[in-house]
């Protein structure tokens, strides 16, 4: 599994799933992107599922019930606003250890709530185990007008961002060190704040490509670069640094543009324009979009340059 890493093992799974069997006719979108389009006997509907893992996606120490309710479903929530569409129904795995007392639990379901009110969605189901720590997986389903996937960039179009970049990053490093300050990177750690409307603000205005930043902006733009076939060259004097990412990476020594763009799980949105599309109000450009030569493979670049270090988050590396 670390060999393969996250991606290599869902291209083993797909391949696997389509032996010997044509598509069916039902899948508009399959597996790839931040959600599937299935057909429905009245239209279609978007869905996708995630899961968190105490210990891996969040600690009972640092975080209350509520505040990993509300990330648990902003990171679903997210999916659907990466295809330009919007939550309606939620559905949601529980696994919790036999001591845990009630009260969390219902906190926790408070949290879903509160975000879930946020785009108008409900939790409508679910199921519950016993279990040696919690686990939380959620399956959201929603409606979309234009889906946009992450394989439609074109050269010569440009890449914006809507949303915080860095902050929920910069939040997880100073609190691993034992700081809880500053406050609002910490805050952003811990209930995250995706730019909802965005999503179906950029599909409406033409959007080519777009993809959701949950495992870290470079990370999560080289599967649109390469589901695209092209080469994005962000420019990394278009990035704004915010103060509390700043005062993270003086503290440790670290560059804050590395918090930007390798950081995960601020659920901002990165997609790609045609240069002729003005941008909607919130997006702002921070780079381009242009052919793969002779000698590179769909790539993203920093300033014409691959950046040196991790790309963001990777699962079993």
């Amino acid at each position: 599994m670390s060999d393969e890493g996250e991606f290599g093992l869902i291209d083993v799974v797909k391949a696997e799933a389509a032996r010997d069997r044509p598509s069916p006719r039902q899948v508009l979108i399959g597996p790839g992107d931040d959600a599937a389009q299935v057909l429905t006997p009245h239209g279609s509907v978007i869905v996708s599922t995630d899961m968190l893992v105490e210990g891996r996606h969040f600690r009972r120490d640092w975080s209350s019930a509520e505040e990993i309710g509300r990330k648990a479903a902003a990171a679903n929530l997210s999916d659907m606003n990466a295809m330009g569409g919007v939550a309606t129904a939620l559905t949601v795995g529980l696994a919790v250890p036999g001591a845990l007392p009630t009260s969390w639990v219902a906190e926790l379901a408070r949290g879903f709530e509160k975000e879930c009110a946020r785009v108008g969605a409900v939790v409508v189901g679910g199921d519950m185990t016993a279990a040696d720590q919690v686990v939380i997986s959620v399956t959201v389903l929603g409606d979309v007008a234009r889906p946009v996937t992450r394989g439609g960039a074109l050269p010569g179009d440009v890449v914006a961002v809507a949303g915080r970049l860095g902050m929920s990053a910069a939040g997880l490093a100073a609190m691993s060190r034992g700081f809880r300050s500053p406050r609002a990177a910490v805050e952003a750690h811990r209930v995250p704040d995706p730019p909802y409307a965005a999503g179906p603000q950029a599909a409406g205005a033409g959007a080519t490509a777009m993809i959701d930043v949950s495992d870290g902006l470079l990370a999560d733009l080289a599967h649109v670069a390469r589901l695209s076939g092209v080469v994005l060259d962000l420019d990394p004097d278009a990035f704004e640094v915010p103060a509390p990412v700043a005062t993270v990476a003086e503290a440790l020594g670290a560059d804050p543009l590395n918090f930007v763009l390798t950081g995960g799980e601020d659920y901002a949105l990165a997609a790609t324009f045609s240069a002729q599309t003005p941008l909607p109000d919130g997006w702002r450009q921070v780079g381009t979009v242009r052919d793969v030569s002779e000698d590179e493979s769909p790539c993203v670049l920093v300033a014409g340059d691959p950046y040196a270090g991790p790309a963001g988050h990777e699962h079993w590396r």
